[in-house]
C-alpha cells in the first residue's frame, strides 16, 4: 500500500509550506489529506484505479490530481515545487520540541541553521537565545527536545514497525516460505525498535531470499545471499531477513528475539548446567537436545516458556511459574475515544458498529471538555446533546456506550466541569493538556482525588518522538491512585504509550487498576489497542489488572463502588 508514503508526502508539503510562511488554510489542507490517508484502511491504489478518489472524504480534486500524479508517474510536482530552497533533512527538525515554524525559520535566517549539527551549534554558543522571542528558558527546552530526538531519531515506532513487518510477513507468505515470525525487539513489543528482524524457514532459502529483495516497498537491497537478506524501504528502515533450518527454528527464534541482557543469563544457566546454547540449539556436549521449538530450548534449561514481552532480565529468570499474561483476546471494550462531538472523525454510531465488529461488549465516548477548544471540547449543553444521541444509538446498535469525558486538569488541579456535570456521566477520564514545564505533581494528584474521577489518562504527558513529558512525580500520584482506587491508563497511541511498561508495572505492584484506552480519533485508531496490550505484556500485567478484561456488569459495579 502506498497510503503511507503519499501522506509523508502531503505531510512533508504541509511542513514547508508552513515554514516558508504560506497562508494557514494552505498548510491545512495537506495536513488533512496526510491524515486521512494514514487512516485510509483502503489500498490508495485501489482507490485511484476505480476512479473513487473524490469520494475518499478529505480528498477534492486539488489532492486527488496530485495523487494520480504520483502513482502514474512516481513523481509529484507540488512536492519538489515545496521542498525547493529547503535543504534535505532540515524539516525534521520541527519534530523538536520547542521549535516551532517561526523559530525554525528565524534560526534558519538569522543564524544560517540548516541541519542537526547547525542547530546544536546555536543552542550551545547561545546565539539561538539572542532571537526574538527566545530566552533561556526556552532555548534549555529546545536542548531536552534535542536529546530526545536525537535518541529517537533512527528508530521506528512499535505501530509502524507492526505495520511494516505484517506487510512484509503476508508478502513472504506469497512465496515458498514455512514458518515465518517477527523476532528482535518488535516481538518483544518495546515501543521503540531499530532494524526489523524476520525469521523464517524454508525448502529453498536462496529463493525465498529473493522473493524477499523483491518486495513491492522496497528501496535497495543491501545484501542478498543464500539465507540471509536486507533492504531498506522506502520509509528509510532496515528490514532484515534469516533463513534458518526448520529443526533450528525454535532456537534461533529465541536467541534473535532477545533481549541481550535475557540471553546473557540464559548462556550462565546453560553453562552451570554442562550445557551450550546458541541460534542452533541447545546441546550437551555433540549432542543437540533442542532447537525446533522455543519451549523445548527454554525447557532444557529447567525454566517454563517465558513471554517475549517479559525478556527483559528484570526477575523473569527467576521466577518459578509464569504469570498469566492479559491478552488481546480478553479485550472486552474500550475506555477512551473520540467523536465527532469533539476533535474525532467519527460520528458515535459509526463508533459502536466498529466497536460491535471487533467483539467489544462496550465503548467509552470521552470527547474533550470546553477548555480544549483547540480540539472542539463540549460544555455542558452539547454534552447533554450527545448523551441523547448516545442513549438512541446503544439502543439501535447493542452495544454499552458509556457516556464519557477526557475532562481537562487545569494548572491547579482544578477540573473543567464542576462534579454536578461528573456525577451525571458513567466514566470521567481525567487529563493534563500541556507541554508546560511547570511541576505538574500536586495538580495531578489534586484531580485524582477527586471521587468522579475514574481514569487519569496519558499521566505523564509525553510523547515518544519528540518530548519528555512535564515534571511529575509519578511514585506520589501512583500511591495516591491506590488510595483513591483512581485507575492510571495505558494511553495506546504509538507515540504516548503511556503508562510505559516501568511504570504501568510500579502502579500494578502498588494496587492500582490499569485503563487501556485507544484514544482513537478515527476508527482505524482503534486497531492501536494491540500497542497497549503489548506493554501492558511487557508490565507483567494479567487480566485482573486490567479494567479493559472486565465484564460489563463487573466495569459497571467497579465504577459505581468507586463514587
Amino acid at each position: 500500500m502506498k497510503n503511507r508514503e503519499i501522506a509523508g508526502m502531503f505531510s512533508r508539503i504541509g511542513d514547508a509550506l508552513e515554514f516558508k510562511g504560506e497562508m494557514p488554510f494552505k498548510v491545512l489542507a495537506y495536513r488533512k489529506a496526510a491524515r486521512v490517508l494514514e487512516d485510509l484502511t483502503e489500498d490508495i491504489e485501489d482507490i485511484w484505479k476505480e476512479g473513487r478518489l473524490t469520494s475518499v472524504p478529505g480528498v477534492g480534486s486539488g489532492i486527488a490530481k496530485k495523487i494520480d500524479e504520483y502513482l502514474k508517474t512516481g513523481k509529484m510536482r507540488k512536492y519538489r515545487e515545496a521542498m525547493q530552497g529547503i535543504p534535505d533533512g532540515f524539516l525534521d527538525l520541527l519534530n523538536i520540541q520547542g521549535m516551532g515554524p517561526k523559530t525554525l525559520r528565524l534560526a534558519f535566517d538569522r543564524l544560517g541553521v540548516r541541519s542537526m549539527e547547525d542547530l546544536k551549534r546555536v543552542v550551545e554558543d547561545g546565539s539561538l537565545a539572542s532571537l526574538p522571542g527566545m530566552g533561556q528558558k526556552k532555548v534549555d527546552n529546545i536542548r531536552k527536545g534535542l536529546n530526545v530526538f536525537s535518541a529517537e531519531e533512527k528508530r521506528i515506532s512499535i505501530g509502524l514497525a507492526l505495520e511494516i513487518a505484517d506487510e512484509i510477513i503476508a508478502w513472504m507468505k506469497k512465496g515458498d516460505v514455512n514458518r515465518i515470525m517477527a523476532a528482535g525487539s518488535l516481538r518483544r513489543m518495546k515501543e521503540t525498535i531499530g532494524d526489523i528482524d524476520i525469521l523464517c524457514t524454508a525448502p529453498d532459502g536462496k529463493a525465498i531470499v529473493e522473493h524477499f529483495t523483491n518486495f513491492l516497498g522496497r528501496e535497495r537491497i543491501l545484501a542478498k545471499g543464500d539465507t540471509k537478506g536486507s533492504i531498506i524501504i522506502k520509509e528509510g528502515y532496515q528490514v532484515d531477513l534469516r533463513v534458518v533450518p526448520d529443526n533450528c527454528f525454535g532456537a534461533a527464534l529465541q536467541y534473535f528475539t532477545g533481549s541481550k541482557a535475557h540471553n546473557v543469563k540464559l548462556r550462565t544457566i546453560a553453562r552451570e548446567k554442562g550445557l551450550k546454547i546458541s541460534e542452533y540449539g541447545v546441546f550437551k556436549g555433540e549432542t543437540k537436545i533442542a532447537g525446533k521449538e522455543e519451549e523445548d530450548v527454554y525447557s532444557a534449561l529447567g525454566l517454563p516458556w517465558i513471554p517475549p514481552e517479559m525478556r527483559e532480565d528484570r526477575g523473569e529468570i527467576e521466577l518459578m511459574e509464569m504469570p498469566e499474561l492479559v491478552d488481546y483476546s480478553a479485550i472486552k471494550g474500550d475506555l477512551h475515544v473520540h467523536s465527532i462531538y469533539s476533535d474525532g472523525r467519527n460520528s458515535i454510531k459509526e463508533i459502536a458498529l466498529r466497536a460491535k465488529a471487533m467483539g467489544y461488549e462496550y465503548i467509552a465516548i470521552t470527547d474533550h471538555s470546553k477548555s480544549a477548544r483547540y480540539a472542539g471540547g463540549l460544555d455542558e449543553d452539547r454534552l447533554k446533546r450527545q448523551a441523547e444521541e448516545i442513549a438512541k444509538v446503544q439502543e439501535e446498535v447493542g452495544v454499552r456506550i458509556l457516556r464519557g469525558s477526557e475532562v481537562d486538569i487545569l494548572r491547579d488541579g482544578r477540573l473543567d466541569f464542576d462534579d454536578r456535570v461528573l456525577e451525571d456521566l458513567d466514566i470521567v477520564v481525567a487529563a493534563i493538556h500541556t507541554s508546560s514545564n511547570q511541576d505538574m505533581t500536586d495538580a495531578m494528584v489534586k484531580a485524582c482525588s477527586n471521587p468522579h474521577v475514574d481514569i487519569i489518562a496519558h499521566p505523564t504527558g509525553r510523547l515518544i518522538s519528540r518530548r519528555q513529558g512535564y515534571p511529575l512525580d509519578i511514585s506520589r500520584l501512583i500511591e495516591c491512585a491506590a488510595s483513591t482506587k483512581t485507575a492510571l491508563e495505558i494511553n495506546c497511541y504509538y507515540d504516548r504509550l503511556d503508562l510505559s511498561d516501568v511504570n504501568a508495572r510500579m502502579a500494578r505492584d502498588a494496587g492500582v487498576k490499569i485503563s487501556l484506552g485507544s484514544d482513537a480519533h478515527n476508527l482505524g485508531m482503534m486497531n492501536s489497542m494491540r500497542l497497549g496490550v503489548g506493554v501492558a505484556r511487557r508490565a507483567w500485567l494479567t487480566p485482573p489488572d486490567v479494567l479493559n478484561t472486565f465484564s460489563l456488569d463487573r466495569l459497571e459495579k467497579w465504577l459505581n463502588e468507586r463514587v
